[in-house]
């Protein structure tokens, strides 16, 4: 079974540590401060699209390739909607901003719908009809 793991090769020998360290893109404190920044306007744009009830939150981890940026929300009944991806800071080394507009607004629409999605699944077998 050690086949099947990270683990496996030679004795001494581990495949988890076998990433080179220059494999993993460092960012500059600038690319940092923008990260953040448009991971704060894909939270933002969220909350715009969804009442104060749901509660949406962003963080920004590092990763095995790299940084991992993290949009959760919270509808108020019904699962957690969150999306996850990894930007890519190659194209973003001399521009303004890591994640375009387009994709923001992208990401805010799918969760805002799926989060709105969520709650009707939850409440849809509890609510009687008004009238037949």
């Amino acid at each position: 079974m050690n086949g099947n793991t990270p683990y496996a090769g030679l004795p001494g020998e581990t495949g988890a540590g076998q990433r080179a360290a220059a494999d993993v893109p460092d960012l500059s404190s600038a690319q940092k401060r923008l990260l953040h920044r448009d991971v704060s306007r894909i939270a933002a744009r969220t909350r715009e699209f969804l009442p104060n009830e749901y509660v949406v939150d962003a963080d920004v981890s590092n990763g095995m390739t790299g940084p991992e940026v993290t949009v959760a929300v919270r509808p108020p009944v019904g699962h957690a909607v969150s999306a996850g991806f990894t930007p890519d800071l190659e194209e973003a080394v001399a521009a303004e901003e890591v994640i375009t507009a387009a994709e923001r607004d992208e990401v805010a629409r799918g969760l805002a719908a799926s989060a709105a999605l969520q709650v009707k699944q939850a409440i849809s077998n509890n609510v009687r009809p008004t009238g037949k």
